[in-house]
């Protein structure tokens, strides 16, 4: 049992199991119908996705100083609530199915799933 992290609308891989959207938004121009069966996601968890404004940050950034300013802002809005409860719940999750998360950034070291990854980690996730 594992959980992965992947990019949305990639290929599934075999054994990956639900596959939940960590994102702001829906696809666009995608029926909602078709968001798993076009590799999407089955469920759309938008509790671990940036804030918009926290959003916008990650997108601007250029440098590694502000790269390191919207991980730190990613990482307080996870601290708390229904957030920190999300991601305790994903990593005891982990240890008893598999399942992956992800977003549609194409590089995951700009991402906000690479920070996801890493707070998962420390949270005891099972990450394969």
């Amino acid at each position: 049992m594992t959980l992965r992290i992947v990019r949305l609308g990639s290929p599934r891989t075999p054994g990956e199991g639900l596959r939940i959207g960590t994102v702001r938004r829906p696809p666009r121009g995608v029926p909602r119908a078709e968001f798993a069966a076009r590799d999407f996601y089955d469920v759309w968890y938008p509790v671990l996705a940036p804030s918009v404004e926290t959003m916008k940050l990650g997108r601007a950034a250029q440098t590694a100083g502000d790269w390191t300013a919207f991980t730190r802002r990613y990482r307080a809005e996870m601290a708390d609530g229904a957030a920190a409860h999300s991601i305790a719940l994903l990593a005891a999750l982990s240890h008893a199915s598999d399942f992956s998360v992800g977003c549609y950034c194409e590089d995951e070291s700009r991402c906000h799933r690479s920070v996801l990854r890493s707070l998962l980690a420390d949270g005891g996730a099972k990450i394969g």
